[in-house]
């Protein structure tokens, strides 16, 4: 009686399976046959999207209800996702087998902290470089529920062929080689040429919901986009990747003639909502594309990545900011405490149940690859709860700080200072910006200390001095230290340069290619060498 009951219990989501099965092993015999066979070709697409959309939601609710479960018992959650890591881990310096005491486990593997500098050349990190698809439940879980939390708040954006991806790259941390193909109509599946995957989205007028690995990559799609559209609409007129389209071209090449503002409207009028993987660094990229390129649309990430797994679950597309669950595992997560002005570090770390709401926290993560408790860096302040696991955002990488004189001018710190000397700049937009410490570039001989900053601009092409000046002031109201030191001359004022277009899209080209680069590209916002920050020396054009 007990093995019918199972059966009978088992049997739909099988079905499911073997129906879904059978689906794609359909051949897209379409392409071959008459056009009389098309009307069934449409029908068939909207079957399988159909019983791929129905398995994909049956999975969600299983993880969703697994997630409750391990939310609601965040202790016991988070010593599996510890014995998880344990037994698959490739180190000897792992604990007595079977232990999960912290105080044992701490004794053992104390902390440690990631590069921070991600275009170090020596390739040598803690937590190793991963492939741009994460594994493990947390990625699957960000994966199918965030699928799932984007059709309930934009219905129409995964219908067939709403939605294209411009990048190699996916914001979705796990593949989902069943359904994922189907979903995801317009890309062509297995294309790794960015200009392709663009190319098939334009051809795309009717897309919902537009796709990138991250902001920073979609940015140098649009990027792109202008400097290659005239090459791109002859293509699309030509029909070089399907049939040829010579009014679509037209209105590619009109609606480039009229500015990146808004350009993704116009480009695509029932766009909805655009979707990116958040990373360190992102966030700049995320406000130039709001500004200009994709304004009017909503952004979501599913995810927030860092390099060894995901570390937190976006729940809420609504939200205009993102708000991540940290997961109890695995990986393994801690939180050191982060107290502003402390010159010690806190003795020790905390679990997610021991998380206070409005304090600040550094991840510290341990992956079974490497056993290591390693500090990623990443800042985040808990802003409310999910059952007993803290609701976050992410505030700044410590590892992104400046520090010419002792102090400590921190990544937050000097976005928000920057942020304002550039809307005092007439008609200025920041698309990005890079600082570098004097001595790195030796220009601070014959003067004090100083930052360096190189700034990408939209709707300025040459600095004054006066809008020059306005940065380092912006900066010593933000900072009570550094204007201490500006006034006692100990810091020289703060030097800002204009690069050209393309500077920072050439730069992430060269960052990509150093053997130490991760999934996800993270944008560093201080260079510590000297060879990169002489590539931007030489593309200054103000």
């Amino acid at each position: 009686m007990l093995l019918w009951l199972l059966l009978l219990l088992l049997l739909p989501p099988l079905l499911l399976l073997v129906l879904l099965f059978l689906l794609l092993l359909l051949p897209p015999l379409a392409m071959l046959g008459q056009r009389s066979q098309e009307a069934g070709l449409s029908w068939l697409a909207s079957l399988q999207h159909c019983v791929a959309w129905r398995v994909l939601s049956w999975a969600a609710t299983w993880q969703q209800q697994r997630l409750e479960h391990n939310t609601l018992h965040v202790g016991q959650s988070q010593q599996q996702a510890l014995m998880w890591c344990l037994q698959r881990a490739q180190s000897p310096l792992c604990p007595p087998t079977g232990s999960t005491d912290m105080s044992i486990f701490r004794n053992h593997l104390p902390l440690t902290k990631v590069s921070q500098a991600p275009e170090e050349e020596n390739g040598e990190q803690l937590l190793p470089p991963t492939s741009n698809q994460y594994h493990g439940e947390a990625s699957l879980q960000a994966t199918l529920l965030g699928l799932v939390a984007l059709n309930k708040a934009y219905p129409e954006v995964l219908a067939p062929g709403g939605t294209a991806r411009v990048t190699p790259t996916s914001p979705w941390p796990s593949p989902l080689p069943w359904p994922g193909h189907i979903l995801d109509q317009v890309s062509p599946p297995g294309t790794k040429d960015p200009g392709a995957l663009l190319l098939e989205a334009l051809r795309s007028p009717g897309l919902k919901a537009l796709e990138a690995g991250t902001a920073v990559e979609l940015l140098d799609v649009f990027l792109a986009l202008e400097a290659d559209g005239e090459e791109l609409a002859e293509a699309i007129a030509a029909g070089t990747s399907g049939v040829p389209l010579p009014c679509r071209a037209a209105e590619l090449r009109e609606a480039l003639e009229q500015g990146p503002r808004g350009l993704a409207l116009r480009l695509w009028p029932k766009l909805q909502v655009v979707v990116t993987l958040d990373a360190g660094g992102q966030a700049e990229a995320v406000a130039a594309l709001g500004a200009l390129w994709c304004q009017g649309l909503a952004f979501f990430s599913p995810a927030y990545a860092a390099s060894g797994g995901v570390v937190g679950l976006n729940l809420w597309p609504e939200q205009p900011q993102g708000l991540y669950v940290l997961p109890p595992g695995p990986p393994f997560i801690e939180l050191l405490p982060v107290e502003e002005g402390a010159q010690e570090e806190a003795p020790s770390t905390l679990l997610l149940a021991e998380a206070q709401r409005d304090k600040e926290y550094e991840l510290v993560l341990t992956d079974h690859i490497r056993l290591a408790r390693c500090r990623l860096g990443d800042v985040v302040q808990v802003v409310g709860a999910y059952n007993q696991c803290p609701i976050v955002r992410f505030v700044y990488r410590l590892g992104q700080a400046l520090s010419v004189r002792g102090e400590v001018t921190g990544e937050n710190v000097f976005s928000e200072a920057l942020g304002q000397a550039v809307g005092q700049w007439p008609g200025a937009k920041l698309l990005d910006h890079i600082c570098v410490e004097s001595s790195i570039l030796d220009s601070s001989e014959g003067s004090a200390p100083h930052y360096e900053v190189f700034v990408e601009l939209r709707g300025l092409r040459n600095l004054s001095e006066e809008n020059r000046d306005k940065l380092d002031h912006c900066l010593q109201e933000a900072s009570p230290r550094y204007k201490s030191l500006r006034f006692r001359g100990s810091v020289g004022p703060a030097r800002v340069h204009l690069v050209g277009k393309g500077a920072f899209r050439a730069l992430r080209t060269t960052l990509a290619a150093c053997p130490s680069s991760s999934f996800p590209p993270e944008m560093p916002r201080v260079l510590r060498h000297r060879h990169l920050a002489q590539f931007l020396q030489r593309r200054v054009v103000s």
